[in-house]
């Protein structure tokens, strides 16, 4: 299956057996992207990573 990477429009090859949350990296521009499954539809977005807040 293909996608488009939301933020270089590269094709990105998104395995069959992904899974909804699963974070692929554009070979193009590295970017993280979040497979977000809906039915049998699947879409791709830009992960919102959490980084570590120590604390703070």
């Amino acid at each position: 299956m293909k996608g488009k990477c939301p933020e270089c429009e590269a094709d990105i090859d998104v395995p069959d057996d992904a899974v909804d949350g699963e974070i692929l990296t554009c070979d193009e521009c590295g970017s993280d992207i979040e497979v977000v499954k809906a039915g049998a539809k699947v879409q791709l977005r830009k992960a919102e990573l959490k980084g570590e807040d120590w604390g703070e």
